[in-house]
């Protein structure tokens, strides 16, 4: 089996005894035209910049015109900046709650980066704590309403929201704790992996159900996003397909998810388990889910019956002065929303257009044999190196420049058993409670540089790139069982190669 484009498929030059070479020449027709980009350097096509340090994330697709990077700015600086509870004499930024996590989206994305869990001794709980980037999603067993992928926990909805505005309690406490899972690799190095366990404590509002299915997510950064959404579905179905066909285990599989935009079903894309299908879905979401914040899509407060003082906190949405007109979060409406279509629609376009930065060393020998090692152990099965976009889902919420664009995201975007050790026991649409999607890879040689950290994984509990894989299980255990053999030698080229996308 093959993912690559035929532009970039790479075969060893001297067998499967030039690993140690790492000496590699093009086959197929690629072998008679110059291939322009080989070894991916320029992850976006035309949209790639070259930067390094601490801003790698929050630059705009390197071919914006004026007017773009103009909407890029505006929607950047809604993104960045904090949102306040009503009543205030901002208007346009009020409307936090009543029940939160954070109060802007860069308290979560910090810098467009990739979010970090807290210290496994520390406590998850009301403000001042800054720790906001990992949440935790809630539902309990049955049959989702028509359009949902999951049924709401009925006292805590279906995410757990540790912040609350004033007058308001807070849904509780979450306690983190790890157990470590000791392993060895073939040469005997011993290795010690940490399982995190989570407790919810001090719960605002009584008990959970007895049945209730928690899923911790980290969040991912930004970069590239508007890029995956230009990838055609019929290249991520036919990713499915050439998987089925082929022998082995590894069998990815698309979500299928409602969108409130294109209002239709549609491939899932975002998310950890692929469960929203556009930027502006996964957007309005977090800015529902995240910060309380409503918009003409998600128009209701996430306030269930049992909180009677998050449904009787102020909205904050509408035309008013002070607390002339205000309302309470029960009588929030579509047509009073706490923001607005074009703001939240510059948001979009800013998070579409966040540029993914080029390869670095690409052509570097440790570099070349970790590519080698990646092939080898079959990683590219799931993490499709290259594709080429198409049209934009939306194309007044991004850029046309994203469309035509030779990418290398290396993720095929289908879901993925996991293994035991991975899952969370929580479906959410066609996605069960073993499957997550498997995350591009490019930028993460960077998060070090952007947020000081490599936290990987849906929950962030892989300490750098191979502690993530020896993480891996189910369809991938196969390639884990070939890292375990590989030398200290090969293992540091298999880092070197995915630090360098």
């Amino acid at each position: 089996m093959n993912f690559l484009p035929k532009a970039t498929r790479f075969a060893p030059a001297m067998g499967a005894a030039a690993i140690g070479a790492a000496a590699w020449v093009l086959v197929g027709p690629a072998a008679a035209d110059a291939d322009p980009d080989p070894l991916g350097e320029f992850t976006g096509g035309a949209t790639t910049v070259h930067t390094t340090g601490r801003n790698s994330f929050s630059f705009p697709l390197a071919n914006l015109d004026d007017a773009e990077r103009t909407r890029f700015v505006i929607g950047n600086s809604f993104f960045k900046r904090n949102w306040v509870e009503a009543p205030a004499s901002t208007t346009a930024r009020d409307g936090l709650g009543p029940h939160f996590i954070a109060r802007s989206c860069a308290g979560c994305h910090v810098m467009d980066g990739r979010g970090a869990p807290p210290d496994w001794k520390k406590t998850l709980g009301p403000e001042p704590d800054p720790t906001v980037a990992l949440l935790f999603r809630l539902s309990v067993p049955g049959t989702p309403a028509p359009h949902d992928g999951v049924v709401p926990e009925a006292t805590y909805g279906d995410q757990f929201n540790n912040a609350a505005i004033q007058g308001v309690k807070a849904e509780g406490t979450v306690r983190i704790r790890s157990t470590p899972v000791h392993g060895r690799f073939a040469d005997g190095t011993r290795y010690t992996l940490q399982k995190p366990v989570y407790t919810f404590t001090d719960l605002g509002y009584g008990a959970m159900a007895r049945d209730v299915m928690v899923s911790p997510r980290i969040a991912p950064h930004m970069a590239g996003l508007g890029l995956l959404e230009a990838i055609p579905e019929r290249e991520i179905l036919a990713n499915a397909r050439e998987q089925a066909a082929a022998p082995g285990p590894i069998k990815g599989q698309p979500n299928r998810v409602w969108d409130a935009f294109a209002q239709k079903e549609v491939i899932g894309r975002f998310g950890w388990k692929a469960n929203t299908g556009s930027l502006a879905h996964q957007s309005a979401g977090a800015f529902l889910g995240d910060m309380g914040i409503t918009s003409s899509v998600n128009w209701r407060e996430a306030c269930t019956p049992a909180q009677k003082d998050c449904l009787a906190a102020p909205h904050g949405g509408g035309k008013r002065t002070g607390h002339d007109g205000l309302m309470p979060s029960s009588q929030a409406s579509a047509q009073v929303p706490e923001i607005d279509d074009q703001t939240l629609g510059d948001v979009v376009f800013y998070a579409a257009t966040l540029a993914p930065a080029a390869r670095r060393k690409p052509d570097d020998p440790q570099v070349l044999r970790g590519q080698a090692l990646f092939a080898q152990a079959q990683c590219a099965a799931c993490h499709r190196p290259s594709y080429t976009t198409g049209e934009p889902l939306f194309p007044r919420l991004t850029s046309p420049k994203v469309a035509g664009q030779r990418i290398w995201p290396y993720t095929d975007l289908l879901l993925h058993d996991m293994g035991e050790g991975l899952a969370d026991g929580r479906p959410d649409f066609q996605a069960n409670g073993r499957q997550w999607k498997t995350p591009p890879l490019w930028g993460v040689g960077l998060f070090k540089d952007v947020n000081g950290h490599q936290r990987l994984l849906h929950d962030g509990r892989a300490n750098g790139v191979l502690e993530a894989v020896l993480w891996h299980g189910g369809e991938a255990q196969a390639s884990k069982d070939q890292v375990l053999k590989f030398s200290k030698r090969d293992r540091d080229a298999l880092v070197a190669f995915v630090n360098s996308l």
